[in-house]
């Protein structure tokens, strides 16, 4: 096992209140907020947090949602304002742990739980909306610095300044920006035939990624084809 002496929990983030927002669900607990003492961790997420928009977040793939202090201070350096703990709407703020490259089937020792990397953040309108920047979803996925989702293979309790402790990293290497930037799909292809815990979710993302990745194909051999007519 390998342990990183410099990787911590900074802050533990629950649902501070539900929001009324201008979507389809109307009601978000993106507003999460640090709270004192250890906090018990279950298989559907942290005790006193919970999902409002079911279809589309939480369940066992996406129980705890963790965000790295390194990221969210250079957005705030970006954006000319502080981001605390829990602005991202995650659940763990982490310190000296490159969060958004983790390996997914990657598993975290902390306190007295066990996590695994399952996936990555995809930004939505109410995250959009949360913000109050434009072109917010746009600019988040270009940077890619989405955070991970992380399922419990061992239920117990966190607490902020836990030492994070990586105890397993997949051979494959494929990160949660790999799946999410769907830059290489003979990698991601690598990750579906050896990670037999990739969610449905992630399968239907790397789905969408082929097919981008068909079409971009088709359109640039179409473009060549164009080109070598009108050379004729």
């Amino acid at each position: 096992m390998r342990s990183d002496d410099t990787a911590r929990v900074l802050a533990v983030c629950v649902v501070h209140a539900d929001l009324e927002v201008p979507t389809r669900v109307g009601r978000t607990a993106i507003d999460k907020r640090p709270v004192a003492g250890r906090v018990g961790v279950r298989a559907l997420g942290l005790d006193g947090d919970h999902v409002c928009d079911t279809k589309h977040h939480g369940g066992v793939h996406q129980a705890v949602y963790a965000y790295a202090e390194h990221d969210a201070r250079r957005w705030g350096d970006e954006l000319g304002r502080e981001l605390p703990a829990g602005w991202f709407g995650e659940n763990l703020r982490i310190s000296g742990l490159a969060v958004s490259d983790a390996v997914i089937g990657a598993r975290w020792a902390i306190g007295d739980t066990l996590l695994e990397v399952s996936a990555p953040r995809v930004p939505c309108a109410t995250f959009q909306h949360w913000s109050g920047e434009a072109q917010w979803v746009k600019r988040f996925t270009l940077r890619s610095d989405t955070g991970a989702y992380l399922r419990v293979l061992t239920e117990g309790t966190i607490g902020a300044g836990d030492p994070v402790e990586v105890v397993h990293v997949p051979e494959h290497g494929i990160t949660v920006r790999d799946v999410f930037t769907g830059n290489d799909m003979e990698r991601l292809a690598t990750l579906l035939e050896h990670e037999s815990t990739v969610s449905d979710d992630i399968r239907m993302q790397i789905d969408r990624h082929a097919r981008r990745s068909a079409n971009a194909a088709r359109a640039a051999e179409r473009r060549g084809e164009l080109s070598a007519e009108s050379v004729r």
